[in-house]
């Protein structure tokens, strides 16, 4: 069975008039010429679109519960699939893998065995891939993880609150406060104590009217000063806040016009400073809440943005370049170019003498003031890198690097050298974050597959592993180095426990 255009365009046109669009249908209707197209209306039942489009989901879910020859598996998928998860084909193949790894192990062989059999007599291809062993081989391997590895429920704590996803997370350098900024346009600082955990709740408000009303939002960002007394916070109602760490509201800086969509603090504690969809960066004095200079060179809206030192930064765009500019110049110092595309995240290594760039064009680039081209131009991802680390400084491999890609792996790299050391492999979904021990011995990565990983930098392999209840947004380690806390679509914060 097949359906065709004008079938299509009529489904649309008759939702449009069910739904109450009658100037929307009428347009459509008459773009899309359906008084030419011979369907019988009186033949569509009502609702035929949503119906077609159940149906259709209903039948990509059973095609990823089904065997090759037609047995029913005996797990079904964790969760019923979204529309917009039904049209990527890599979220369906790891849901097709997610079933695969819940069946009993002996029955797993035993279908490895015969899709081995099938794709070597061209039988069979396994969701597009040329050897459908190899998925399957990665899930036994994954049955396989140690118990040692798994992290308890008793060594988690899962912190409750939020109403949203909660993007982000950053815990206090001093102390063990953790702050979590989430879609419900609140930012919490949770403090976890031996009888449990308490929150602080900082509204992100608006002024209307004369009074204050939630501006519901979502918190973009946030970071704590060096010195972890104050949190500075950027929303996608436009405006930077920087709040006490007992919860109370500082400073509001507003001068975006439009959402932030990062901010740091720089190591002094004197200046904030912030990237928008308005295309420009700002610093902020944070004594006294006003804007020190705007940056306008962006040619589209501003992603990430990072100190070199107290007065230089670095900052990356949508319009695939990357400036390094001055508080009191007029012009950027440096402006480099060569990503291909959007340019997600930027970070100087401790020493301030390198800066590295990821991009939605898959490469990794790193760059030094001294030249315009980059010194490396590291591609080994197949699809988008999200966001990049460096090892902390006093760690053994100051120039180590970590990349998360949306190809569900993380890379380590040597970026003096320009050479991927490990490839961390056991994540089933696009890797949204990763985070170095205070040491640098250990980083954590963190993923839309719901698994935090630690892994072992030395050796690149797999230390302690857990699976929360959402996807995994972003993770962050203590300035001890004993906890990694990991913030989740479905509104939770997880704190893990990795004391011995």
């Amino acid at each position: 069975m097949s359906i065709t255009s004008d079938e299509v365009n009529f489904l649309v046109y008759r939702y449009l008039q069910e739904s109450g669009f009658s100037h929307s249908a009428f347009t459509f209707g008459i773009e899309s010429h359906i008084s030419q197209s011979n369907i019988n209306g009186s033949l569509v039942p009502p609702a035929a679109l949503i119906s077609i489009l159940q149906k259709g989901l209903q039948y990509v879910e059973a095609e990823i519960s089904i065997n090759e020859d037609g047995t029913v598996f005996d797990g079904r998928p964790i969760e019923s699939l979204s529309l917009i998860d039904a049209v990527i084909p890599d979220v369906v193949h790891s849901r097709q893998q997610a079933v695969k790894s819940r069946v009993p192990r002996h029955q797993q062989t035993n279908t490895t065995a015969t899709q081995s059999h099938a794709a070597k007599n061209g039988d069979v291809s396994l969701n597009g891939e040329e050897n459908g062993t190899h998925a399957l081989n990665h899930y036994v391997e994954m049955m396989e993880v140690d118990g040692e590895i798994q992290i308890p429920a008793s060594r988690a704590t899962v912190l409750r609150g939020h109403e949203s996803e909660v993007f982000i997370c950053a815990w206090n350098p001093v102390c063990d406060l953790l702050a979590s900024g989430s879609g419900d346009s609140t930012a919490r600082i949770w403090s976890l104590n031996g009888s449990g955990s308490t929150q602080l709740v900082l509204r992100h408000c608006i002024r209307e009217g004369g009074q204050d009303v939630p501006s519901n939002k979502d918190v973009t960002s946030l970071d704590w000063n060096s010195d972890g007394s104050l949190l500075a916070t950027g929303s996608y109602d436009g405006y930077a806040r920087i709040w006490t760490k007992d919860g109370n509201l500082s400073r509001t800086l507003g001068q975006h016009k439009g959402p932030i969509f990062a901010l740091k603090w720089n190591k002094k504690g004197n200046s904030i400073l912030s990237a928008g969809v308005d295309k420009t960066t700002i610093i902020w004095d944070a004594h006294t809440g006003e804007a020190k200079q705007q940056f306008p060179f962006h040619s589209a809206p501003a992603l990430d943005v990072d100190w070199q030192n107290n007065t230089t930064f670095a900052s990356c765009s949508t319009d695939m370049c990357i400036h390094v500019c001055r508080l009191g110049s007029e012009r950027p110092l440096k402006t480099f170019q060569g990503h291909t595309n959007e340019v997600n995240a930027i970070k100087w290594d401790p020493s301030g003498t390198l800066l590295a760039s990821c991009s939605d064009d898959m490469t990794l680039k790193i760059w030094s003031m001294k030249q315009d081209s980059c010194l490396h131009d590291l591609q080994a991802h197949s699809k988008e890198i999200y966001t990049i680390k460096w090892s902390p400084a006093g760690s053994v491999c100051n120039t180590l690097l970590a990349s998360a890609s949306f190809d569900s792996t993380v890379r380590l790299w040597n970026a003096e050298r320009g050479l991927c050391i490990h490839t961390l492999t056991k994540h089933q979904e696009p890797v949204y974050s990763v985070a170095f021990s205070p040491d640098g011995k250990f980083l954590a990565s963190g993923s839309f597959d719901k698994c935090v990983h630690v892994w072992d930098t030395a050796s690149g392999s797999l230390v302690n592993s857990y699976r929360g209840t959402g996807g995994i947004f972003e993770v962050c380690w203590n300035s001890v180095g004993d906890k990694v806390g990991a913030s989740a679509s479905d509104g939770s914060v997880c704190v893990l426990d990795l004391r011995k």
